[in-house]
């Protein structure tokens, strides 16, 4: 038996969890748990701004790897991280942390992206990149910063997306891992480098951009002041796909693995729906549906979109403990359940749900607005948030389907949002296709297994997942045959009235 460490860091939560790995059979335990989330710092001009609590960030990493040390000893083989996308830390020429790193939802980016796409053009982003247009990409936080905070960028000698940045932690050695790097919106899906010519329209430097290396590279080993302080033994820090999709997308049971037929959900914080192609799809189709072609392992590409996901529900739950009452998901989902179905929908990707002060206000005032029913109990709201989501996925995956002429026939969700039953079988009735429900985990697992990939004798994807089908259960959602034509016209009506 071999353990493998995953640090896997999530917008809510983070983790250190060991791996097991012994023949066909894979499975996680976890060593350590602990809160995340943004921190306001103060901005520039003295108003609040968001930022992540890497100190506190590393100082619970460095507690969970003494755990395992304590634990697994000697069998521990390699660690890697994974985190979410777009976000990244500025390091001088001797190693210190320059600023406190911004969180994607800061107050700054909304108005860098309409500078930036007024000076560029969507098409010749689009052209560069293949992503999606979303302003809390790097993109668009890079050129905040120019503005806003340029002694940061002018005395920055290396950009490290925020798991790199742990890595770095972990080794001394400044990488750019590739799944994560794509999600800047400044990779050149093509030739997989940076786009320096993008970047150079924008006037952003280029110099500080550490070398790209591919999921599965051995970055090195851990420091040996890190390997006193925890007792790990010196071993291999081997980078896995270290943004959480496509770590996610290693660990999705799908038998069809270099087919389009399948599709994917990575549910959480946000909803990520695609399929898994051989080549970027950088069509004038593509960029109309506004979907994004991240790195994926392999080779592969992951073409999918973005959904703003249980960020929605999360949303609700805090404006009900905001208001002095304690409510956990489970209760919500069963509120959500009682309550009429499709009575309200919104749109989860417009801006207005990507930070407002209160989730449940800005819900009433977008139902409001749309002549709708407006929700008022918490089971109405969070109702709202479910029906809305499965409409948008079956929106997405048909969009997906015109894009790669293949039909969908079986949709994988994986993630912790594959827990809720209420939502996979609204996915199943509004896609009209079995929903297949878990591995919850598998962030961690597919983070694991490409750490352990090169010690064993898998070949490729389709033996990854082979050993997640074996090593975890699965459930499967078919439709009700229920009739959503009308709730299904209504969400698109919504949809092309906002276009």
């Amino acid at each position: 038996m071999s353990v493998h460490l995953a640090i896997d860091l999530g917008a809510e939560s983070g983790r250190v969890l060991a791996g097991l790995v012994e023949g066909d059979d894979v499975r996680l335990e976890e060593v350590h748990r602990f809160p995340n989330g943004p921190v306001e710092w103060i901005a520039a001009d003295g108003g609040a701004s968001l930022r992540w609590p890497i100190v506190r960030l590393w100082n619970d990493i460095v507690e969970g790897l003494s755990l395992a040390a304590r634990r697994y000893g000697s069998e521990i083989a390699t660690i890697g991280c994974d985190t979410w996308g777009v976000d990244y830390a500025l390091l001088s020429e001797s190693g210190e942390l320059l600023g406190q790193p911004f969180n994607y939802r800061d107050r700054r980016n909304p108005p860098a992206y309409e500078a930036a796409l007024a000076k560029v053009g969507r098409e010749a982003i689009f052209q560069a990149t293949g992503i999606q247009f979303m302003e809390i990409n790097t993109l668009y936080q890079l050129f905040a910063s120019k503005s806003q905070t340029p002694e940061l960028l002018e005395n920055a000698a290396t950009l490290l997306m925020v798991p790199d940045l742990f890595h770095w932690l972990l080794t001394g050695e400044r990488t750019a891992e590739f799944t994560n790097a794509t999600t800047t919106q400044f990779v050149d899906p093509t030739t997989r480098s940076w786009a320096s010519d993008l970047l150079g329209r924008l006037d952003l430097p280029t110099e500080m951009l550490p070398a790209i290396v591919e999921p599965g590279t051995q970055i090195g080993t851990i420091r040996p002041s890190l390997a006193e302080t925890t007792g790990l033994p010196i071993v291999p820090v081997v980078a896995p796909p270290t943004h959480d999709t496509a770590a996610a997308v290693v660990a999705v049971p799908t038998e069809r693995t270099g087919q389009a037929n399948w599709a994917y959900i990575s549910s959480g914080t946000w909803s990520l729906i695609g399929v898994e192609t051989q080549e970027p799809n950088l069509s004038d189709e593509a960029l109309a549906q506004n979907v994004t072609n991240e790195g994926g392992v392999c080779g592969t590409t992951r073409l999918l979109k973005n959904v703003m996901g249980l960020w929605l529900v999360q949303g609700v739950k805090r404006a009900i403990e905001a208001n002095g009452r304690t409510i956990d998901y489970g209760e919500l989902t069963r509120l959500a359940r009682e309550a009429e179905p499709f009575r309200s929908i919104v749109l989860p990707n417009q801006a207005r749900f990507l930070a407002p002060a209160n989730m449940s206000d800005e819900l009433q005032a977008a139902c409001r607005e749309s002549g709708q029913p407006v929700p008022e109990t918490d089971g109405q709201l969070s109702r709202c948030a479910l029906d809305s989501l499965a409409l948008t996925y079956r929106k997405v995956l048909r969009g997906l389907e015109q894009l790669t002429g293949e039909t969908v026939e079986t949709l994988h969700v994986v993630g912790g949002g594959s827990q809720n039953d209420l939502l996979n079988q609204l996915t199943a009735d509004a896609c009209g296709i079995p929903v297949v429900a878990g591995p919850i985990e598998a962030t961690g697992l597919g983070n694991v297994l490409y750490q352990a990939r090169p010690a064993t004798d898998l070949d490729g994807l389709r033996e990854l997942r082979r050993m997640v089908r074996t090593s975890h259960t699965l459930r499967t959602f078919e439709p009700s045959g229920a009739d959503l034509s009308d709730p299904i016209a209504r969400f698109d009506a919504l949809d092309a009235a906002a276009s």
